[in-house]
């Protein structure tokens, strides 16, 4: 058989806490050799990656591919574009679809469109409840070797009683609950943060505790379970004081976050469709504490989120638009730029974030070592460039950092050594 070689060559590679110059042979779809200097043989395609970060594909855990049942949002084929062109090469599907993967044969129809349409690696979670109702569980068990994990995503789950059910039976067999935490009698119609900016503009507003109240209790009962339990999008202060205070005693809680929420605040808010989401962009003491919990390690994980609607339903400003932005694509450009490039955090801790971290907690596999599937990506740190939806591979385009300026365009994702995305520098 023909060995197929790609040797890319100069870049700074990040792995494992650590940053060096080394180069990177690629062989029939599997990393072979990690050294300070590499020879190319003549049949060897080489990739120049001098003053690029290398890295082991980014793995979001929190991505709407929106099928089955919706896919004039998104199709599984560019969602997984897209997170070729962002350098993610494994993403974790949510579950909020028609019909919803509550059992074996309708997760199955998932994942027949993932086997026909998806180009990196796509894992289903299946939810917690029958249809995503908050009702009555899925069928945990039978779902186990089908999913990733369990989550309602979009819905939180209002009973406790279920929700310590659900965690029992889970927990029985291993699994992780990936939990949208919102307390629905809070939410009195709100749609964007309850902060100045809501009384300003005559909104209304979602108060902080819809989230962390279900979350103070779910990190209880995920102790007294003990269920590997990651919280969704975490977005407020007192959302990152109560699960710094449940890993004290507790090392099966984990959570995350996403870029919008560490970058921005409800005083970058505009009346425009792109900057709604949930959990809402919340004040400015929130995004602190959330940029504390990543350096300190409360947060473990920054993941995006990435909810694609169509143009007409995010044309309707704030109050009318549908909540969900698109992210997959310009997460790592946005961290880096804002959070690596400021000095906030290192690439080092952005690439445990983005890629280590998740893999670790969610058991997804893959590492910047040898013997492994060749995932990586590799991204130009040296020009700026500006976000412009119009490039996006996503059928969204709807995002608060259109026409910005950012470092760390990515110019090549390979999966399995396949080139699934490639840029000329």
């Amino acid at each position: 058989m023909e060995r197929k070689e790609l040797l890319i060559k100069g870049g700074t590679v990040v792995a494992e806490g650590a940053s060096r110059k080394a180069d990177i042979l690629v062989v029939d779809g599997k990393i072979a050799a990690i050294e300070d200097s590499l020879t190319a043989k003549e049949y060897t395609e080489v990739f120049d990656a001098e003053g690029c970060i290398v890295t082991y594909g980014l793995a979001d855990v929190h991505v709407h591919l929106r099928e089955p049942g919706y896919s004039a949002k998104e199709t599984i084929a560019t969602g997984t574009r897209a997170a070729a062109r962002g350098g993610v090469t494994t993403v974790c599907s949510m579950p909020n679809l028609q019909p919803a993967p509550d059992a074996p044969e309708t997760i199955a129809i998932e994942q027949r469109l993932i086997d026909e349409q998806a180009i990196i690696e796509v894992l289903p979670f299946a939810t917690i409840s029958s249809n995503r109702a908050g009702r009555e569980l899925a069928d945990i068990e039978a779902l186990k070797p089908l999913s990733v994990g369990y989550s309602d995503d979009g819905n939180g789950i209002q009973s406790e009683e279920l929700m310590r059910k659900a965690m029992q039976r889970i927990s029985a067999i291993d699994g992780i609950i990936s939990a949208h935490c919102e307390d629905d009698a809070l939410l009195h119609a709100g749609y964007i943060h309850d902060g100045e900016y809501a009384k300003a503009h005559g909104h209304k507003g979602i108060c902080s505790e819809s989230e962390w109240g279900p979350i103070k209790r779910d990190v209880k009962l995920a102790e007294e379970e003990k269920c590997r339990y990651h919280v969704c999008h975490i977005s407020t202060k007192e959302s990152v004081a109560i699960i710094r205070e449940a890993k004290h005693s507790c090392n099966h809680i984990s959570c995350e976050t996403a870029p919008h929420y560490l970058i921005l605040c409800d005083a970058d808010l505009k009346e425009e469709g792109r900057f709604k989401m949930n959990p809402p962009l919340r004040g400015a003491e929130d995004r602190a504490a959330l940029i504390e919990g990543i350096q300190d390690g409360t947060i473990e994980v920054i993941a995006t989120d990435h909810a694609p609607h169509t143009a007409e339903e995010k044309s309707r400003g704030l109050k009318g638009s549908a909540m969900g932005i698109v992210g997959i694509e310009t997460s790592f450009a946005i961290c880096y730029t804002h959070l690596v490039r400021k000095g906030v955090i290192t690439i080092e801790k952005l690439i445990a974030l983005m890629s280590e971290n998740p893999r670790r907690i969610f058991r997804l596999g893959g590492a910047m070592r040898v013997g492994e599937r060749a995932d990586i990506a590799v991204f130009d740190i040296r020009e700026p460039y500006t976000i412009d939806p119009a490039e996006f591979q996503s059928m969204g385009k709807a995002t608060p950092f259109e026409g910005e300026e950012v470092y760390g365009r990515c110019v090549l994702t390979l999966f399995g050594g396949k080139t699934v995305w490639s840029e000329n520098k």
